[in-house]
């Protein structure tokens, strides 16, 4: 049984963005959907994030292979599915935007939406591709009410990191509902000690050497593995867009 399982369906009550990272390029997208979210019918599915070819501005994880094939996009595009594009990287500048252009223009249409730690990337791709939307990066580690209100500034949404799921005290005093995107389950970064990953990913994207950089091996046993948060309460909160994750073949963190 696919671990997304866990995840009830709420019909109409909310949508996910959810995760095609170690996806098989080969595997059509609608078996892999099946087999991995089977429980969520296609109109709870907002939009999947994952690598389509190689890019030095992808973050988060390092790229190893395309995850989204071209006929995949089409057939998500088609049935009113979006692309989100994970350019999460720290690390931008001008002339490395300017030689992914071409990345950004194969995929700009409405529905389609980019993933961005890097504000200057973020006010570019505006101002360039505006049929985009912008999703501020979890990476950004959105922790205040100032936070938010700056981000929100810049971008279409933002994603919160995932222990804010279970904060409803923080999450009451959010006016924007609306352009808030939950985590609906967890993985390493819930109960990550340091979060070194993210930079040493960033560098290791731009093909600039380097190791992963990650500190697992400093947690505690029961601090290992994927947690699924309670929807009810967000929803009764008015909050309706959750980011859903997948487990690794171990089943210890998500992709």
């Amino acid at each position: 049984m696919a671990y997304a399982a866990a995840i009830p369906s709420y019909g109409p009550l909310c949508t996910y963005t959810v995760s095609a990272r170690g996806k098989d390029p080969h595997v059509p997208v609608f078996r892999f959907l099946r087999n991995q979210f089977g429980n969520l019918a296609l109109a709870e599915i907002d939009s999947l994030f994952g690598f389509v070819s190689q890019s030095p501005l992808y973050g988060g994880r390092a790229f190893v292979r395309p995850e989204l094939s071209e006929r995949d996009v089409f057939q998500l595009n088609r049935s009113g599915i979006g692309l989100r594009l994970p350019l999460s990287n720290h690390y931008v500048d001008r002339e490395e935007y300017e030689r992914e252009r071409r990345l950004l223009a194969r995929y700009h249409r409405g529905g389609n939406s980019v993933i961005v730690t890097n504000d200057e990337l973020a006010r570019w791709i505006r101002s360039e591709f505006p049929l985009y939307r912008l999703d501020a990066s979890v990476i950004k580690n959105i922790h205040t009410h100032a936070q938010i209100d700056a981000a929100l500034e810049v971008y279409d949404d933002i994603v919160l990191p995932m222990e804010l799921s279970t904060d409803y005290e923080f999450l009451d005093r959010i006016e924007a509902r609306d352009r808030v995107i939950l985590f609906a389950n967890a993985g390493c970064a819930l109960t990550c000690p340091s979060r070194t990953c993210y930079a040493s990913i960033s560098r290791i994207n731009k093909c600039r050497g380097g190791s992963v950089r990650c500190s697992r091996n400093l947690k505690p046993r029961e601090q290992i593995g994927m947690v699924d948060f309670d929807l009810v309460p967000l929803l009764e909160m008015g909050y309706y867009k959750f980011k859903l994750l997948r487990p690794r073949p171990s089943g210890v963190t998500g992709y």
